[in-house]
């Protein structure tokens, strides 16, 4: 299992177009988000995205070299019931305990409209059984809701208190997140050609 931050900020160079409440790709073809071709080199990562990185390529030659059924799910923000979000992972998580414990949530940088597609882990899970049925071995995977559960920090937040009838208390910090993404969506394309999956909520 591995994360969309393997590919760090490399996503920040494609042409984008500000809109009222959200960051878009401002060319058609980037449109249903990122792909798996693109580069996880030349680019600022975390330290978390630089470890992953490293486990995600080992986990490729396992698959390419020697032919195991090796598996690499690049991860954007996954959600369930489970999930237990803190202050710099798991978004959508945290901004629910955030507003439920009337706890101040603070959004860094991109006056937060930054893109972000949400998946449930029930649709994980699948995919792995996809996988399993119909191993590739050393094959990347983006996944994650896709362009259909896709929204801004200030969109979800304005849905978090439409729904529960709460008010979010939050801070603004206008420096961004290091190697953050501007638009965190993952293209599910090539995850729905070669495995057959869908994400139940797309």
């Amino acid at each position: 299992m591995s994360t969309n931050k393997v590919y760090g900020d490399a996503p920040n160079d494609r042409p984008m177009i500000e809109l009222e409440t959200r960051y878009e790709f401002a060319r058609p073809e980037d449109y249903l988000g990122i792909d798996e071709n693109c580069r996880v080199n030349l680019c600022l990562h975390t330290l978390f995205g630089a470890s992953k990185t490293s486990a995600d390529i080992m986990a490729q030659e396992y698959g390419l070299s020697f032919g195991m059924n090796v598996g690499i799910f690049c991860g954007g923000c996954l959600t369930g019931p489970s999930h237990t979000g803190v202050h710099l992972q798991g978004f959508l998580s945290y901004l629910i305990k955030a507003a439920l414990k009337k706890l101040p949530y603070t959004i860094y940088g991109y006056k937060g409209k930054q893109l972000r597609d949400q998946i449930h882990s029930y649709d994980v899970v699948r995919a792995f059984e996809e996988f399993i049925d119909n191993p590739r071995p050393g094959q990347v995977y983006n996944i994650g809701g896709g362009r259909s559960n896709s929204a801004s920090v200030i969109e979800t937040i304005a849905l978090v208190e439409e729904i529960s009838d709460m008010k979010l208390e939050y801070i603004y910090e206008d420096q961004p997140r290091k190697g953050d993404q501007i638009c965190n969506v993952a293209n599910l394309q090539y995850l729905r050609q070669l495995l057959g999956w869908a994400c139940v909520g797309a």
